[in-house]
């Protein structure tokens, strides 16, 4: 099936927004998604590079600003 590979990108960044984090030195989030999708989002600047042992990964400010927005616009309710 073909499907259109950046509404998905932009889903799975907003899904990253709800398991984002603060930590001493940077934003994080679980990286339990698509390798391809991953992969997609550090190409277009949203988070660094996925590969690697850690289970997380490291969101820019970019890709936070961007998450943050698609996550109120895909799933906020209406004042």
């Amino acid at each position: 099936m073909e499907y259109d590979k950046d509404k998905v990108d932009e889903a799975t960044l907003a899904l990253l927004y709800l398991v984002m984090w603060k930590d001493e030195v940077c934003l994080r989030a679980w990286k339990s998604f698509d390798w391809d999708t991953m992969d997609r989002l550090c190409e277009k600047g949203w988070i660094h590079d996925p590969k690697g042992k850690a289970k997380s990964v490291v969101v820019t400010d970019e890709g936070f600003e961007k998450a943050k927005e698609l996550f109120e616009n895909l799933f906020g309710k209406p004042e």
